[in-house]
């Protein structure tokens, strides 16, 4: 008899309709070509949610979804994407919104690929899922609350052992830029938290008693053994550290590998604990390689820490918890946890601000913690730090004196910043989570507020950040292997979250060694450049850009943790260094028992990165407002002028500067364009690429619509 089990994938997927109250399950297999997590949500979205949806109607949807490799006992696969329409950029195209924390392992763990959310609510609820039992419940009792309020009462309810994805006020109030929060403080933006809000979803109460089935699960035990072993590193896969070590043949004063001798987890419940000089092949150590808090918010975070933590299946552990008393009394939350730009905010706005309190400093912490918690709490994004320094431009340019009506010009005192009173941040933040004042337009994103403040030339100045004149920031950008960072921060439809090429540009080995290895994965050692020192685009870096796209699209739909995959070095001398860039196939083919290559799970990255695009060509519009276009080149992928004017007295491929060349920026998208397959010209895609990924069903649909080049 036929083995029908389902390998990898749970086999079927969660559908809820909030207006109707109907419950149903529909098979993953469909959407198998799209592996799950990203492709799984993107093709769903492609195929029900028409073009020109509003966001916050009905009709939109909001999709959780894992991949065949979630809870399956790999190494670092424990993302959630969550996948619906951009509240806060032009036209409102597809987004995707990705997170840690548990809550992607309980929906598999219940049994489930996807969660999908329809229509909307008349009155606040929230989804009960235990396993293959799912309720729509009453959350008026928790309406108005904050996340950890919501989640600490609905645990209550339901039982310790779910975990609870919800959402703030300031998704509850449509604030565009709000946010899903689960585990406490494992974050997921661009705006989906405004969008369960628009459903009046409350959270997901969601407890998982079951297991991932597994086809080989000895191979999956002895590939992570060995992964941990050889070659795995440190946050954002850094495999050198921070310090000269005796075991060390290089260290690296940028590396995330930053336990040393004598740092300590300071406010460990028994006691410091010595991160001590945890080596490679050290598989009980591994969690001690990154102390995070120190690294984010400086040398003065080590007496706060309580320890580092991590999501589901991480051995990295990046995750930094701390408790500052300071902060509970000053309104905030006493203990406080973070990985990203939440965990750091004020080092963002003291940039323009430049109010003298060092971000390493006493201080700093209260700024950081307090701002950190407060935002969690409300559910508010900050669009990848773009929320700082927007507020922080407002300020000091004067706009909010500008623009404010007089009763809440009254409201504010800029000066307290400057009087080291953090406080007025917990006042201001509240403020704009209840979006009915005119300053919560900050956070609609800097493509609404600029037009209605008479700003846009804000996205012309470097201290911006703004890499997309459609209203989002960078992210690992040009300053990150030049003009390979530049190409893909257009590719999505968001700041783009690709920290493939970041986490080799960061990894601490000496640059020499580095161009080997660029050698032998994208085809010549010009694959990179020194930083600060570009040179002009050419086909490896064409190579290397398609690479980072298609591994984190890969990723995301697996999901596997971008922040250290893709393994492409390793901090092991016996190997010299090398990774195992076929570890992503070795584990889905253990998981799954299918066997496919490296180069087939590239190419469903490219696939899924492809229909993003169609997506994308179908929902744009054109100047006199029609929707369809397919010109990404002039359209979409245009970069804000602030990175080819910077540093005026320098050109472009000298030393010292990260400045780009036009001309050149327009060869190197039209060479990432070829790698895909798409239209060289215009950027979208073709029939003849639509063909070789097999999506004869877009092809027809963007042929009937004009949009095929």
């Amino acid at each position: 008899m036929a083995d029908e089990t389902s390998y990898g994938w749970a086999g079927k997927i969660l559908r809820v309709n909030l207006s109707t109250g109907s419950i149903t399950t529909q098979p993953t297999d469909p959407y198998k070509e799209y592996i799950g997590g990203m492709g799984l949500a993107n093709k769903i979205m492609y195929d029900e949610v028409p073009a020109g949806t509003d966001p916050f109607s009905p009709e939109n949807k909001l999709i959780f979804a894992v991949g065949p490799l979630t809870a399956s006992g790999v190494p670092l696969a424990g993302r959630t994407t969550i996948c619906s329409l951009s509240t806060f950029t032009k036209d409102h195209l597809v987004v995707d919104a990705h997170c840690g924390g548990m809550i992607g392992a309980k929906i598999k763990l219940a049994g489930w690929d996807a969660v999908v959310l329809e229509g909307a609510s008349d009155h606040p609820v929230y989804l009960n899922i235990v396993d293959d039992k799912v309720e729509i419940k009453d959350a008026g009792f928790v309406w108005g609350m904050g996340t950890r309020e919501t989640t600490e009462m609905l645990c209550r309810k339901e039982g310790v052992e779910a975990c609870v994805a919800a959402i703030g006020p300031a998704g509850e109030n449509l604030l565009p830029y709000a946010c899903i929060i689960n585990a406490r403080n494992h974050s997921a933006g661009a705006g989906t938290g405004s969008v369960m809000g628009s459903k009046n979803v409350k959270a997901l109460v969601v407890q998982g008693n079951g297991s991932v089935n597994v086809k080989d699960p000895q191979a999956v035990a002895d590939l992570s053994d060995y992964m941990l072993r050889e070659v795995i590193g440190s946050n954002n896969n850094h495999v050198v550290p921070q310090t000269q070590q005796e075991w060390a043949e290089f260290y690296d004063k940028g590396s995330r590998w930053s336990a040393r001798s004598g740092l300590t987890w300071g406010m460990a419940e028994d006691g410091p604990i010595d991160t001590g000089e945890p080596k490679p092949g050290e598989l009980n150590t591994v969690g001690y390689r990154c102390m995070k808090s120190v690294y984010d918010l400086g040398e003065v975070a080590e007496k706060y820490t309580i320890k580092m933590d991590g999501c589901h299946g991480c051995p990295i552990h990046c995750y930094s918890d701390l408790r500052t008393e300071r902060t509970g009394e000053l309104g905030g939350k006493t203990t406080s946890g973070n990985t990203c730009a939440a965990n750091f905010p004020f080092k963002y706005m003291e940039g323009i601000l430049k109010t003298g309190i060092a971000e390493d400093s006493e201080s700093g912490i209260v700024w950081n913690t307090l701002i950190g918690t407060t935002i969690d709490e409300l559910g508010l994004w900050c669009n990848y730090a773009q929320l700082w320094r927007d507020l922080a431009h407002c300020i000091k340019a004067g706009v909010f004196d500008r623009v404010l009506p007089e009763e809440e010009k009254a409201k504010y005192d800029w000066q307290r910043i400057y009087n080291d009173d953090p406080t007025i941040m917990v006042e201001l933040l509240n403020d704009i989570a209840q979006n009915d004042s005119e300053i919560a337009h900050i956070a609609y994103g800097p493509y609404h507020w600029t037009e209605r403040w008479d700003d846009k030339g804000w996205f012309d100045q470097q201290p911006s950040q703004l890499i997309n004149y459609r209203g989002w920031p960078v992210h690992h950008a040009i300053e990150c292997f030049g003009q390979v960072g530049g190409v893909y921060n257009m590719m999505f439809n968001r700041d783009d979250m690709i920290h493939s090429a970041v986490n080799f540009q960061g990894c601490g080995l000496p640059f020499e060694l580095k161009q080997e290895i660029a050698e032998e994965v994208w085809g010549g050692k010009d694959a990179i450049d020194q930083n600060k020192n570009y040179t002009p685009m050419n086909e490896r870096k064409a190579n290397f850009a398609w690479w980072s796209v298609v591994t984190d699209v890969l990723h995301d739909s697996l999901t596997l943790c971008n922040w250290t995959w893709p393994m492409t070095m390793s901090p092991t001398k016996a190997r010299n260094y090398r990774g195992d860039l076929d570890l992503e196939a070795k584990f889905f083919k253990a998981v799954t028992g299918e066997d496919v290559t490296t180069d087939d799970l590239y190419q469903a990255g490219a696939r899924i990165m492809t229909l993003q695009r169609a997506n994308t060509v179908r929902g744009m519009t054109k100047e006199d407002g029609t929707r369809g276009e397919n010109d990404m080149r002039n359209v979409h992928d245009v970069m804000c002028a602030w990175t080819f004017d910077i540093d005026p007295d320098k050109k472009p491929f000298t030393e010292g500067t990260i400045k780009m060349d036009r001309d050149d920026f327009q060869t190197a998208l039209g060479m990432v364009y070829d790698t895909f397959g798409w239209d060289h010209e215009k950027g979208c895609p073709t029939a003849a690429c639509l063909d070789q990924y097999g999506m004869a069903d877009v092809k027809e649909e963007l042929d009937s619509l004009g949009l095929l080049p």
